[in-house]
């Protein structure tokens, strides 16, 4: 992953110090360097200790920008004193970027009130913030109204925020597929195209008729086959699985990797209720498993929007993602479920894990035809989960995220499978089935959940409800 570039906007005011405004650049900068983002900032060269006070000097920062549109990820703008509220709005405004904005304001101290060491960036904040509201540019706030940039509070806020900045990013030009038609019995997987490229996501779509045809005309001893047979056995324990079952897992693989690669995809969803095991002899899971493990999110059973899902969380944590279904109560405990597929999790979520048959549908197809599944019990840790649908009858998308953690319960199930904790669970539950969302949720082994809310709901504008406890 290349590392989150910010651009950044030093506010001064006149009226004080302007000493304040050249150390609070340094600062920020060190701070910045030091937690590893890369930063485009004027210098002293450019403008006055290379802070935004003019009209000038906002056109300068914005030119400076525009530079390094395709680098900048989003915009941090420091206030070491009051600011020049126009002067940010106007550098943002003239600047054009389209990307997500972080204010931060310096801490006034006691014993520094008088002129000369007094900052007023505590008032100056709310100013820029009224002025990026009437210019209808959105922003994001600190937790606490000011912080000083060498906090650890600052710093969390500013990993939250390049959290925001890669997911919004992420989802520009998006370009996922579909490989096969969305089985009939999995009406809740319907989802809409046209409001996906309305909202910049772009599908492509591929018939399994034609991944079987592309699959029959390789050769058994073709290159990518062997290569393709190599990291199977590299990725997981294939012992008992049959010679057979491997080689038409690995020349799926080959196709779908080709396929991906012609079209740029970023992720993709799979039929495979029962169409991959009636008439190909295999499940799709462990290929699944492999490109999720690699960053190419993979969903089942035709789950589009399910598997974007996936590709937010990836985008915030940098980490793999799974989906799963919200699948069983655990005992009595209100706040912890049972969370399950057959499964296509990648090898990131599991504390051990082989390669099997997908016990299920083996009673109806034969055994024979089903493996390919990866399962076992998932590790422990925290997760923050995210569901994405299109919402059809409103015209527009939406979501809902959270926090909780998979625990060490072990419950006696096969598959992919472990208990997650929620707080609220019981509301967060009411939620998904009063408002008709899918019985699918994507999950990854991270804290981002206010993150997400923040790039979707903020800046993607999507309709998004974000769980925390009982609220």
């Amino acid at each position: 992953m290349s590392a989150t570039t910010f651009g950044v906007i030093v506010g001064n005011r006149g009226f004080f110090p302007a000493v304040l405004a050249r150390d609070g650049r340094e600062e920020v900068l060190k701070v910045l360097e030091a937690q590893g983002y890369r930063t485009v900032c004027l210098t002293a060269q450019d403008t006055k200790h290379g802070a935004v006070e003019t009209l000038q000097e906002a056109r300068k920062c914005a030119d400076l920008f525009k530079r390094h549109r395709d680098e900048i990820d989003g915009v941090v703008v420091t206030l070491p004193n009051f600011g020049d509220e126009r002067a940010v709005a106007n550098s943002l405004r003239m600047a054009g970027l389209d990307a997500p904005v972080l204010i931060q304001a310096y801490p006034d101290e006691p014993e520094k009130m008088l002129m000369g060491g007094r900052r007023d960036s505590f008032c100056g904040k709310i100013s820029a913030c009224n002025n990026l509201w009437q210019y209808g540019i959105r922003y994001t706030l600190t937790r606490r109204h000011t912080e000083a940039p060498s906090s650890e509070t600052f710093k969390q806020d500013l990993a939250s925020f390049a959290a925001t900045c890669r997911v919004v990013r992420g989802l520009k030009n998006l370009r996922v597929g579909v490989l096969g038609a969305r089985p009939a019995a999995f009406n809740t997987v319907r989802f809409s195209e046209k409001l996906l490229e309305h909202a910049g996501i772009t599908v492509e779509t591929l018939d399994l008729s034609e991944v079987f045809g592309r699959v029959e005309r390789l050769k058994d001893d073709d290159a990518k086959v062997k290569a393709k047979l190599g990291s199977i056995g590299a990725y997981v324990s294939t012992q008992g699985v049959p010679p057979p079952s491997l080689l038409k897992m690995a020349k799926f693989g080959v196709v779908v990797d080709d396929w991906m690669a012609a079209n740029e995809l970023a992720g993709t969803s799979v039929q495979c209720w029962t169409s991959m095991e009636e008439f190909f002899g295999v499940v799709p899971c462990t290929l699944m498993s492999m490109m999720s493990n690699n960053l190419l999110p993979s969903a089942c059973e035709t789950d589009m929007v399910g598997m974007i899902g996936m590709y937010v969380l990836q985008l915030a944590s940098e980490t793999p993602s799974a989906i799963v279904d919200w699948n069983n109560n655990y005992g009595e405990d209100p706040d912890k479920c049972v969370i399950f597929h057959c499964s296509n999790l990648p090898k990131h979520f599991f504390e051990d894990f082989k390669m099997d048959f997908q016990e299920i549908i083996a009673g109806s197809v034969g055994k024979e035809n089903t493996f390919g599944t990866v399962v076992g019990k998932l590790k422990s840790g925290p997760v923050t989960y995210c569901r994405v649908s299109t919402d059809d009858l409103k015209g527009g998308m939406r979501a809902y995220v959270g926090e909780g953690e998979t625990t060490d319960d072990r419950p006696k199930s096969f598959g992919g499978y472990g208990v997650l904790k929620v707080p609220g669970l019981q509301s967060l539950l009411q939620h998904v089935c009063k408002n008709g969302f899918e019985h699918h949720v994507a999950v990854n082994h991270s804290r981002y959940g206010a993150a997400i809310a923040e790039a979707l709901g903020n800046y993607k504008r999507w309709d998004v409800y974000h769980h925390q406890g009982n609220t």
